[in-house]
């Protein structure tokens, strides 16, 4: 049974989703000394944001399949390591968007009238009104750093608010900026223009102290910044300095540069710095949300089955997923099929989406062919995540192609392998209930549903060649479940394929060759 390690805080409700497939340990408060002596036993770890699982910590869990972050930011994940391992990571990129930029709403607001020194003062029994004017965000300009899922819910909500609303994001159209009511403009406009400035960006080598100096310098006097993404894109040195100058009216940070918060010179400032300790996703909706997306995704991977939210994973977001998921399985099916048919070395792989397949996005379908290549030879070592790399190591050319022409279903993947050993393809497509079906081997047109055990033949389609191999296997107490014969023209070369309730015992194929008429055989198990 798999042990799934869990090292920080998570909702019960994950924990029970877990505990369906596999044995739950619960090891809050672990040191990494003592979480690497540990890993090794493990097949998932769930973390939260207190676990930093480094290189050694991927290193030592020699049987580490899966390591999920019940939040965003993966930050405390070594990615890179984590891929070379083939060890997928997962977060939960939507479980907290709701809490995520109802913080940030809230920070802009107490920020602008001033509400946590409010507060303090009346609980300290004071009544001075006076020192609180605040200023309304009615009719503002607010900046939006990034119009992601959480970015977009507050420009949602600051419209709704009466507030302007100008985005700065690379990867967002304008007609996506202007369906939300944003005005897609560059940094340095929106840096100048901005009442209100709010980050929601993950901490890259481009966005660390995006917020410095130079930005600064740009802003209006009145400004006020809110960050709530990641700590590292505001340099708060810089910002503790203007602020304490009055180049700026305020900020509101939940996220540092290090956490805790140690010594800062944001701490000195008054009612113009509103800090909080990374509260972005402390809502109870989002924890339990957070814990059983992840919960259901480490799952997924201990029963052989992709995750939706891999970050280390190519292509694969989670909208991409719930579209492509039936299409990964056909993939990965046909991948299998083609890899065991080729044998040997394999160094030329043509992947072709054909029909409406054609218009999908095609680099997760590749990445599910490859891993199906390479099953036989790797086994449990090849997955979703280190597929291309172990196919590159192999010196394997993959050719991807679409074809949208292609009409004989609505949808279909064709596959060919090139190696040592010779050359096959095989097509397959999905009927309307979603079942796989084996379409063409080789050129020759069958239809057949993969099964755990197959055979295929090629020979002459000749009288008796079915009813030979037929009366051999039953020789042997092979049972046959189907068989489907592919020929191209009467009397020429065929291709038979067989499911079979049974795996072929050792030496069959021999005497399978020997039939009259057959030029060679191939068994597969799927």
């Amino acid at each position: 049974m798999s042990k799934v390690l869990v090292s920080d805080p998570i909702d019960q409700a994950g924990i029970e989703i877990l505990s369906q497939v596999a044995q739950v340990d619960v090891k809050t408060g672990l040191s990494p000394e003592e979480l690497i002596q540990v890993i090794p036993e493990y097949d998932a770890l769930m973390i939260r944001s207190g676990t930093r699982v480094t290189q050694e910590v991927i290193e030592a869990g020699t049987q580490l399949k899966i390591v999920g972050r019940a939040g965003v930011g993966v930050d405390n994940v070594d990615i890179p390591a984590a891929t070379r391992r083939g060890v997928v990571v997962v977060n939960s990129p939507e479980g907290n968007t709701t809490a995520a930029a109802e913080h940030a709403l809230t920070m802009m607001l107490s920020l602008s009238r001033y509400v946590p020194e409010a507060n303090l003062s009346v609980k300290a029994g004071k009544w001075d009104r006076k020192s609180f004017i605040g200023a309304e965000v009615y009719k503002k300009t607010l900046g939006v750093v990034g119009l992601g899922k959480i970015g977009s819910h507050v420009a949602t909500v600051a419209k709704a608010l009466g507030m302007k609303l100008l985005a700065y994001d690379p990867f967002i159209s304008a007609d996506r900026a202007e369906q939300l009511g944003c005005r897609l403009v560059d940094l340095d406009i929106l840096f100048q223009e901005a009442d209100y400035i709010t980050l929601h960006v993950p901490k890259t080598p481009e966005t660390t102290n995006l917020i410095g100096e130079e930005a600064i310098a740009k802003m209006k006097p009145t400004a006020r910044i809110i960050n709530c993404s990641r700590g590292g894109i505001v340099d708060e040195d810089v910002l503790a300095k203007a602020l304490k100058e009055g180049r700026i009216a305020g900020a509101a940070l939940d996220v540092f540069n290090e956490e805790p918060l140690g010594e800062s010179k944001l701490r000195e400032l008054g009612k113009e710095v509103i800090l909080t300790p990374h509260l972005g996703a402390s809502t109870a909706e989002a924890q339990v949300n957070v814990a059983i997306d992840v919960a259901e995704q480490i799952r997924d991977v201990l029963l052989g089955l992709p995750a939706r939210s891999a970050v280390n994973i190519p292509g694969l977001n989670p909208d991409v997923m719930e579209q492509l998921k039936p299409y990964l399985q056909l993939a990965e099916t046909l991948g299998t099929l083609v890899g065991q048919l080729a044998g040997g070395r394999v160094d030329l792989f043509n992947v072709r989406l054909q029909g409406d397949l054609a218009t999908a996005q095609s680099q997760p379908i590749v990445i599910a062919s490859l891993k199906g290549l390479l099953s036989k030879a790797l086994r449990e070592r090849v997955n979703y995540v280190n597929a291309s790399l172990e196919a590159k190591e192999r010196g394997i050319r993959v050719i991807e192609t679409k074809d949208a022409s292609a009409s004989d279903y609505s949808g279909s993947l064709y596959l060919e392998a090139r190696g040592s050993l010779g050359q096959h393809s095989v097509t397959g497509a999905l009927l309307s209930d979603g079942e796989i079906r084996v379409t063409n081997l080789d050129g020759f047109p069958i239809n057949l549903p993969p099964s755990p055990y197959m055979l295929f033949t090629l020979h002459r389609d000749m009288p008796g060649i079915i009813g030979r191999l037929g009366s051999l296997l039953g020789e042997f107490n092979v049972n046959i479940a189907s068989m489907q014969v592919g020929r191209k023209i009467v009397r020429g070369d065929a291709v038979m394929a067989l499911s079979l309730d049974d795996p072929l015992p050792e030496g069959i194929i021999g005497e399978i060759q020997r039939i009259p008429g057959i030029t060679d055989a191939y068994t597969v198990a799927l």
